[in-house]
């Protein structure tokens, strides 16, 4: 049941509370708390503990991951000129998943104690928290658990030899993804590419929540419509 009225209390842990506010719960989760360290999710330190992962921690883990798979398709006897275009292919499908993922997934509307506890969870906690450091990237155990269906769902599409560095390529695009994500909120940029697209994604979070969901590109909200109007645009409507 909900319990009405319910206040989250920010000093203890936050995951098995959250699920309490019933309908409350997304604009709750909407309303940013601005600090580099984030709250307590559990009280067992394990489970704790395997919630929180450094940026640097998805390069070390995943990059060599994403070599291997190349290699296999190169011991496989397809050429560089063939397997160039297939890392590029997967990087590009990459950018589709991540658009599709943090669109309908990540930003699911829910109001049940279960899916409200499990939105925390999955993304709530980073529009909830949005510059908590150790939360930003996605955790290595809960990226091999997903490698697996994406793994089969490429055989489905692809042949044995070109599988692996098809894979590959995707895995590539989701290292640059979580270390551009991870830049985005806590880097100064210089270049007028990267400040714009920091611009773009901290708007997401602190102004236009329902829109704006590329990370890496604008490319697919273009294409789908879900580019965020500027503050200009507005003003001239």
């Amino acid at each position: 049941m909900v319990a009405q009225g319910f206040t989250v209390d920010l000093n203890k842990p936050l995951v098995f509370q959250v699920g309490h506010l019933g309908e409350a719960y997304e604009e709750w989760v909407h309303q940013p708390i601005v600090t580099k360290e984030g709250p307590r999710f559990f009280q067992s330190n394990f489970w704790e503990f395997l919630t929180l992962t450094r940026w640097w921690v998805v390069p070390v883990i995943w990059l060599p991951v994403a070599c291997w798979c190349i290699s296999m398709s190169v011991s496989m006897g397809l050429s560089l000129p063939e397997i160039v275009p297939l890392i590029a292919l997967g990087i590009f499908i990459w950018t589709f998943i991540e658009y599709t993922l943090h669109r309908f997934l990540f930003h699911i509307k829910t109001k049940s104690y279960w899916g409200n506890t499990a939105h925390y969870l999955l993304h709530g906690c980073h529009h909830k928290h949005p510059m908590d450091h150790l939360r930003l990237v996605f955790p290595p155990a809960a990226t091999a658990v997903l490698c697996f269906p994406f793994w089969n769902l490429v055989k489905l599409f692809a042949t044995p030899s070109t599988t692996p560095a098809l894979f590959g390529g995707g895995m590539l695009g989701y290292v640059m993804y979580d270390i551009t994500h991870y830049y985005l909120h806590h880097a100064q940029p210089t270049r007028a590419v990267t400040k714009n697209l920091k611009k773009y994604h901290l708007n997401h979070h602190f102004r236009i929540q329902d829109k704006g969901f590329g990370i890496t590109s604008s490319l697919w909200d273009i294409v789908f419509g879900t580019l965020p109007t500027t503050k200009a645009s507005k003003r001239e409507q």
